[in-house]
């Protein structure tokens, strides 16, 4: 287990380099493999080292309550009591998660943020997912969207499904085309929503 989180991360540092046709279907099919579930391992570990493991796979960071550290060495992931981390938070900044591994977040009951920043397997079915996930529904209480190229309107207006959501982010969203209306949703639907927005390139009246 420590040798392939070292190889993954090695392989996830050589993603600098410049693609190519055929390099993009090995990193697409590289991905996949990373965000496969294994929901054996789920049983065996619980939900929270599962989606831990995963999410550090996939090179994001999680932080766990009552620590201020962000986690982001797969191989340093801490031992002992499987009930005793709990993601608090997830930072998914250049990460490679994508759809197939959002069955790792079924289990969390903690999560109160996630950042998705540059993250370019992010379009709108993964954040119908989360919007669908119960206990991220009761958890939720920030998320920040930025520069997700495959998010539309369409994935942003699920997420009022996220009932406690205090703080919402949109930057960088080219997909986004009615920003009024995305402002009118959620003024309407979640009213106690902090709605902060810098989407001034992709409003409908541009």
């Amino acid at each position: 287990m420590m040798l392939f989180g070292k190889v993954a991360w090695q392989l996830c540092g050589l993603k600098k380099i410049p693609w190519s046709c055929d390099s993009r279907y090995f990193w697409g099919w590289l991905n996949a493999v990373f965000n496969k579930v294994d929901y054996e391992r789920i049983r065996d570990v619980g939900p929270e080292r599962a989606a831990s493991e995963w999410l550090l796979r996939c090179g994001a960071m999680v932080r766990y309550h009552g620590q201020e550290r962000w986690q982001k060495d797969y191989n340093h992931l801490p031992t002992g009591p499987l009930d005793k981390y709990k993601i608090q938070a997830i930072d998914a900044t250049d990460s490679c998660i994508m759809g197939i591994g959002f069955d790792h977040m079924e289990g969390l009951q903690y999560v109160e943020k996630i950042r998705l920043c540059k993250c370019h397997y992010i379009e709108d079915a993964c954040l119908e997912r989360i919007s669908q996930l119960e206990n991220l529904q009761k958890s939720l209480l920030e998320m920040e969207i930025i520069s997700c190229g495959n998010v539309t309107d369409k994935g942003i207006i699920t997420l009022h499904h996220l009932r406690n959501l205090k703080y919402l982010l949109l930057s960088d969203l080219p997909g986004i085309r009615d920003k009024e209306n995305l402002v009118q949703v959620f003024r309407t639907l979640l009213p106690s929503l902090e709605l902060k927005l810098d989407l001034t390139q992709n409003s409908n009246d541009q």
